[in-house]
């Protein structure tokens, strides 16, 4: 008698991760990152323009400014808590929650800086409330990069991840241009007679109006990322059971190494990034001629200086979209191996090009912006790709923040203190971007490829 046939096994079913289409995840990382931006340029163009006058009346032009810059710095302070928390809930709960909070608080702290009373209106109070919602921007951009870059990262196709980590990498040269493109307008809409100071009408309300446009740009971001749905390597992560409790504390014991790396790959960025478009603005408009409490400059009107800066940063986008394609065919590493080195270069070379009037200026702001699209763009997929889907977003954004202290907090403040000690010269706050530089280029040199490690590990 012959054993009786088994029955056939019942099909295996799967619920597949439903998957973002391409054109969502370009907008979604590119949006948020363009608003997040967009909001950072508002307040350092007021830094330089506005609040020196009306937050920060030391009766020293210097002084004011170099308050003004402290202040600026305070969100990079922030920053690095942003990473932990926000990073610490994207690796649990997910990225698109979370980018949603980094979203909203970012818009809500800018908002609330346009409707400020200033320093005549109460005193010291003004200041003290514009740091606090200053770090609250730090604090909210701080949670912004790192899921923007891992939306785009994770939903890559193969082979072009470099490519796509580099649309939340464009929304910093686009949200400059929108940023500083509405505060040319209303500077041309409210003239001063004074091409160093604005006018009256812009000190008293204009300056809030590019403060309370925010609103509107957060509401189309939010309306984006709403929409998005989880990556699939963070969904297979959850189904098998990888997250952990305290991403914080395993990020810290087992890739320790990988954050240390990530942060000086950041460095020479941050550093360029914030001379380029924060110092220069003040380089740019100080008068040829030291006056009391003020040091010399290129001696530009406000409006003159803007634009040939959204000349240069328009360099910044295209290069930024070209680094991701030279990335993933020649490697991140082998990439910004060649683009630190000429970073280095390009701090020596300050003086002469500075030195060489109009068409000397404008080319130092257009190797500056492209030299920057080129370092930026491959960070949006190398500092991800240093960790494990579990850590991700915690790793790569105190990699990311941690470097704004060392770099971007400081790096306006040192510039006019080099300025000054270099009298009037910008000499020394060019060697300064040489050997932070120096720094990145050594710490890619020990560093190892990326280009083909598994995101979904």
């Amino acid at each position: 008698m012959s054993a009786p046939t088994a029955a056939p096994a019942a099909p295996v079913t799967t619920t597949a991760t439903p998957a973002n289409p391409r054109s969502r995840v370009v907008l979604a990382s590119l949006i948020g990152t363009t608003i997040e931006f967009y909001d950072f340029y508002v307040y350092a163009t007021a830094a330089v323009l506005v609040f020196p006058h009306l937050f920060f009346p030391t009766g020293d032009a210097t002084t004011a400014l170099l308050s003004s810059f402290a202040v600026f710095g305070a969100a990079m302070i922030a920053r690095p808590l942003g990473a932990v928390i926000f990073g610490h809930l994207g690796d649990k709960h997910g990225r698109k929650a979370t980018l949603v909070g980094a979203l909203l608080t970012m818009g809500i702290a800018t908002f609330l800086i346009g409707v400020l009373p200033t320093y005549a209106m109460v005193g010291w109070l003004a200041p003290l409330l514009l740091v606090i919602l200053r770090i609250a921007q730090g604090f909210a951009l701080g949670g912004e990069w790192s899921g923007a870059a891992l939306v785009a990262t994770e939903n890559a196709p193969e082979g072009k991840r470099a490519w796509y980590g580099t649309f939340p990498q464009l929304g910093a040269p686009i949200g400059f241009i929108i940023a500083n493109g509405l505060f040319l307008v209303i500077a041309a809409m409210l003239p001063s007679d004074d091409p160093s100071m604005p006018s009256q009408a812009f000190l008293d309300w204009g300056w809030r109006i590019p403060f309370l446009f925010s609103v509107v740009m957060v509401v189309v971001g939010l309306w984006v990322r709403l929409r998005l749905v989880e990556s699939t390597a963070f969904s297979n992560a959850s189904k098998q059971g990888k997250l952990t409790r305290l991403p914080l504390a395993n990020v810290f014991k087992n890739y320790w190494k990988q954050l240390i790396l990530g942060t000086f790959f950041m460095l020479a960025t941050y550093v360029l990034f914030y001379l380029m478009t924060t110092f220069s603005l003040s380089y740019g408009r100080a008068p040829q001629e030291a006056t009391e409490g003020a040091l010399p400059g290129l001696g530009y009107s406000y409006n003159t200086f803007v634009l040939m800066l959204i000349g240069g940063v328009v360099f910044f986008g295209i290069f930024t979209l070209l680094s991701g394609p030279w990335a993933d065919r020649w490697g991140r590493r082998k990439t910004l191996i060649w683009v630190t080195l000429g970073i280095i270069v390009f701090g020596l070379i300050w003086v002469p090009l500075l030195g060489a009037g109009f068409w000397g200026v404008m080319l130092w702001l257009v190797i500056g912006f492209a030299l920057m699209g080129m370092t930026f763009g491959p960070m949006g997929a190398l500092l991800p790709e240093l960790f494990p889907t579990n850590v991700r977003y915690t790793g790569s954004g105190i990699s990311y923040n941690v470097s704004s202290i060392l770099g971007a907090a400081v790096a306006p403040f040192i510039a006019v203190a080099l300025w000054q000690a270099g009298g009037g010269s910008p000499f020394w706050v060019g060697i300064y971007l040489s050997v932070m530089a120096v720094l990145t280029l050594i710490a890619l040199l020990v560093s190892k490829e990326t280009k083909d490690v598994d995101m979904n590990a």
